[in-house]
């Protein structure tokens, strides 16, 4: 990589050249600020918070997207700069819908916000035209074009990174605003609820449907058996809202607050990811064997479904007929858990907290349920059970540490690595491998199948078999990877995850300020804390689980049997584009 000298602020530096200001200024720890600049998803230069003054230039420039050339000098912080910046940032602030008290962003970082006291803006000199526009309330999001501030990050997030593409700009001049086509409803649309645009809004213009308060009028109710189950990657990433380190795991911590919450019992949907492997594995030897429809690919990823149901009809037969971990679970808890503790079903009120605000929609599909009963009554996001535990007063870094409730107690490694990509394959292959060779491998970590890269493709041997075996995540990435199946490249086993890095960046997750996201890959801290529990766990494959070889036993039957298949599988079906 050739380089090229510079000098910003009378440092002299030496940066490849293909550099941008922004990112040489941040080698000497120069932060200039920003707001549409995110990053590897929006690199418009649209917000101008960013600009500077270069030597010899007429105008000043936006450092996110101005290339360093060979003896460019640059100044940030001159007077035209940071008055250039005060306006820029006013004329935002007149046209923003200002009740930041009620705002969902008033517990958590505002960027807007932050960027109005970093640049001491106290007074807005100019008077914008507030319009009211009304919210679009989703199952999963909630979209307030009043709060919008037309930085088009959402819009790059879901057409360039997901290639959904159901937000745009539309209008010009002062009547621009975000809008799906024809200014549908999100819900009206081939959304998949990923919520993507969520986790990239630098405002309160997009969040998740707030399902907090029924949950606290289940708890508050005496006649009511309110039991709590956590996914996989909610554990590294809440401690996040209470200001601690990227990806630290929180388990004990968390189910501590839970049970402090009122929550009735604590489980560990890693028990449902288990259970996941068992029948998704033996439903992998039986197409593998019985000359099945392949490649399999799995359907824990409610956005993924989605997806597919929209843009891959054709290749529905392909999709894992399993529930997702946390249905699967839901749906024992209304059956084996109800039977075995004499609790009326109708009385038990299952609480999902996730980090995916999808999982709000998979569980309203009415293929989500048992004898008429839904599987789970309310997913919670990450942040919502932050918000739960910072609105009650818990001081939560302080906390002890509790173990899960019984009769499930603690599950497998394996079931803590689904919060990853990657993570189903490996889990997966761990049970397969023993299953084909009828030994336990002591070798079973299969680290081909792990990381960041976008499709990752691996051949793993088992028995007299070679699994050719693919992981992809993000949606663009999915696209790829089933436009390659569909014109013909040959798979066993096929783990997709709608969000880029799988449940760990899902939309549910605390929300990371750009200062954040644009150095540190969030995504890669949240994955190492996973390894890290998997790593520490006893038992680290599916089929090892004692409380699942139990449930088994006393009340599944077998794996892909009759009554596991009536409880734990599900169908799928096409979808329309656009709803008449």
């Amino acid at each position: 990589m050739n380089k090229v000298h510079i000098t910003i602020d009378g440092i002299k530096l030496y940066v490849p050249e293909n550099y941008t200001i922004l990112e040489a200024a941040k080698e000497v720890n120069i932060t200039i600020p920003t707001l549409c600049f995110l990053k590897d998803v929006n690199e418009v230069g649209c917000c101008r918070m960013c600009v500077v003054e270069v030597k010899g230039a007429r105008a000043l420039q936006a450092a996110c997207v101005h290339p360093v050339s060979e003896g460019m000098e640059v100044f940030t912080h001159t007077p035209k700069v940071m008055e250039a910046r005060k306006v820029n940032l006013e004329l935002i602030l007149s046209n923003h819908n200002s009740m930041c008290q009620t705002c969902t962003r008033s517990w958590m970082d505002c960027e807007l916000q932050s960027l109005a006291n970093k640049l001491s803006v106290d007074n807005v000199r100019f008077e914008g035209e507030q319009k009211k526009q009304p919210l679009d309330i989703g199952v999963s999001i909630v979209r307030d074009p009043n709060k919008c501030i037309l930085c088009r990050r959402c819009v790059s997030a879901c057409k360039n990174i997901q290639t959904v593409g159901v937000i745009d700009c539309v209008n010009r001049g002062f009547e621009t605003k975000i809008a799906a086509p024809f200014n549908l409803s999100l819900a009206d649309t081939p959304c998949v609820n990923c919520g993507q645009c969520i986790n990239y809004c630098p405002v309160g213009a997009l969040h998740e449907k707030s399902d907090i308060d029924q949950v606290w009028e289940a708890i508050y109710d005496p006649d009511t058996h309110v039991v709590v189950q956590t996914a996989p990657a909610v554990r590294v990433a809440l401690g996040e809202d209470f200001e601690m380190p990227i990806g630290t795991p929180v388990t004990g911590k968390m189910v501590t607050a839970l049970r402090m919450l009122g929550f009735d019992k604590v489980f560990d949907t890693d028990t449902g990811a288990d259970l996941t492997i068992m029948e998704e594995g033996a439903e992998l030897i039986d197409r593998i064997r019985g000359g099945g429809t392949l490649p399999l690919i799995t359907s824990c990823s409610p956005g993924w479904i989605k997806f597919c149901e929209h843009n891959f009809p054709d290749m529905l037969d392909h999709l894992s007929s399993c529930k997702s971990p946390h249905q699967m679970f839901g749906a024992v808890l209304k059956t084996y858990y109800a039977q075995k503790e004499g609790i009326d079903p109708d009385k038990i009120f299952v609480v999902s907290v996730m980090p995916c605000t999808a999982k709000k929609f998979e569980a309203s599909r009415p293929e989500m349920n048992v004898d008429g009963r839904p599987d789970v009554d309310v997913v919670l996001t990450t942040r919502e059970l932050g918000k739960m535990i910072y609105d009650v007063g818990i001081d939560f870094p302080d906390l002890g540490d509790s173990d899960f409730d019984d009769p499930f107690g603690n599950a497998s490694g394996a079931g803590v690595i689904f919060g990853t990509t990657g993570g189903v394959m490996e889990a997966a292959l761990r049970t397969v491998a023993d299953i084909l060779n009828d030994s336990s491998a002591d070798n079973f970590e299969y680290e081909e199948v792990r990381g960041l890269e976008g499709i990752k493709i691996a051949t793993v041997e088992i028995a007299d078999l070679k699994v050719r075996a693919a992981v992809a995540h993000g949606l663009g990435n999915a696209r790829k990877l089933m436009e390659a199946i569909r014109a013909g490249e040959e798979f066993h086993f096929v783990e997709i995850m709608a969000c880029p890095g799988g449940c760990i960046n899902g939309g549910g997750q605390p929300l990371q300020l750009s200062d954040v996201r644009n150095w540190i890959d969030v995504r890669e801290e949240r994955a190492k804390g996973l390894y890290k529990e998997d790593r520490a766990t006893y038992i680290r494959k599916s089929h090892n689980n004692p409380a699942v070889k139990k449930l088994y036993k006393e009340f599944l039957g077998m794996a892909g049997g009759k009554k596991s298949h009536d409880l734990l599988h599900t169908h799928y079906h096409e979808r329309s584009n656009y709803d008449e």
